[in-house]
């Protein structure tokens, strides 16, 4: 019989320090505690420049729809998500702007004059205020948030992180500024974190079950992964570009890797519960060799005009997005945690504040939710005209973290058709 570990157990190195996973070990504690046993998290990634709504949304409802072109790339975890049509923030202006009030809801009229804004709490802050005392940081806000993505209780918008590699120290290290520095310069000569918690990590594995162990090296794989992926970026930026007898006017940026970088530091996060509420914005992006098909830049390419060039650019980007998020939905199924996987008790809402780019429409919004727990729908229809209150999803979201509510800023209910 394996003695209980508690729920907090982590491992510590100088400046490093590495939350567990949660384990069957610390199951049976949390039992004997009453307490919790499967976490619930909340994952939030927004695109700024919506989707060409035939790429994505299917003709028809329930969960027998015919996989679109944008589906097609999500079609492994077919019965694990659910793509809503028709829904938005109803009354929302026709503008870029409509981003401030993307997680908030909050009423139309507090966008009217955009030197002075009146928002209000957003969905991730509301989540945080619960959930964030169970973990080192309440909140992960990732990517550019100056815009005013994730708003306080007083309205406030929050700043994001947009260094990756400063993310991951604030995820595993701690201690004095020396003590930091010195685990830096570790970093940069090549030696793991893994190398200061090795013999600690050996230790606990004696002590825990065949399946603990299982998700022990799971955790030290995707540490590796995360270290390894910082070390060749790192490397890249500072090794001098060779030069050439050729003008290329656009200065294409290798986006794709950067984004399955934020995507390994969600799954890290969530995986060693640092935190239980992220948020992360993609920026928009330029053409890109690991890109194929890309030539227009993305803000470009979606203010198409109905021009169908300029659709299958949006197209190409629109697929690598997708196969990301594919990427971060494989991660998050593989990784045991408590009863299930981590996709089972992570809700991964994957959204725009834009429906058609090229109209600056607000209306009809990319809507994917993925995880949680949910029995999921498939494609879920509603009027593309008259559009459902998307904080009534928001409202069903805050239910199933566990915080009873009846309503959410502008809701008008709860969205009771997703169980």
């Amino acid at each position: 019989m394996f003695k209980p570990l508690d729920r907090r157990t982590f491992l510590r190195a100088g400046a490093v320090s590495v939350t567990l996973p949660f384990l069957d070990a610390m199951q049976v504690a949390s039992r004997a505690a009453d307490a919790e046993t499967s976490p619930k998290r909340l994952v939030i990634i927004q695109r700024p420049l919506g989707t060409y709504a035939p790429f994505l949304f299917p003709e028809t409802s329930g969960p027998q729809y015919e996989s679109t072109r944008l589906l097609k790339h999500l079609d492994d975890h077919r019965g694990r998500f659910t793509v809503f049509s028709g829904v938005s923030h109803p009354g929302y202006p026709n503008n870029h702007g409509s981003e401030y009030g993307l997680l908030t809801a909050a009423p139309p009229e507090a966008f009217k004059n955009w030197d002075d804004i009146h928002n209000t709490i957003s969905l991730d802050q509301e989540a945080a205020e619960h959930l964030g005392r169970h973990t080192r940081f309440p909140s992960l806000l990732l990517g550019g948030m100056g815009n005013g993505l994730s708003y306080s209780r007083n309205g406030v918008p929050l700043p994001g992180e947009t260094n990756r590699a400063a993310v991951f120290k604030r995820l595993f290290l701690n201690g004095t500024p020396d003590q930091i520095s010195r685990e830096v310069r570790r970093l940069q000569d090549g030696q793991s974190i893994l190398d200061g918690v090795a013999e600690q990590l050996r230790s606990l594995q004696s002590r825990v079950s065949r399946t603990d162990r299982q998700r022990l090296d799971l955790l030290a794989s995707t540490i590796r992964e995360a270290e390894t992926s910082l070390h060749q970026d790192e490397a890249w930026s500072a090794r001098p570009k060779p030069k050439i007898d050729y003008e290329f006017r656009d200065d294409a940026s290798e986006w794709v890797g950067k984004t399955k970088q934020w995507y390994e530091l969600i799954h890290l996060a969530t995986q060693t519960d640092s935190t239980r509420v992220i948020v992360h914005r993609m920026a928009e992006q330029s053409p890109a060799a690991t890109a194929p098909g890309t030539r227009l830049g993305e803000h470009d390419a979606s203010h198409h005009g109905k021009d169908p060039q300029k659709i299958e650019q949006v197209g190409a980007y629109e697929d690598i997005h997708f196969q990301s998020f594919r990427y971060l939905l494989d991660k998050l199924a593989a990784t045991p945690d408590g009863d299930g996987s981590l996709l089972d008790h992570t809700q991964v809402l994957f959204l725009s504040n834009l429906g058609d780019a090229s109209a600056h429409a607000s209306t009809n919004l990319p809507v994917v939710l993925a995880g949680g727990g949910y029995r999921h729908q498939g494609h879920m229809a509603f009027d593309r005209e008259k559009n459902y209150p998307l904080a009534n999803l928001y409202a069903r979201m805050l239910q199933q973290l566990g915080i009873e509510r009846d309503r959410f800023s502008t809701s008008t209910g709860v969205l009771s058709e997703l169980s």
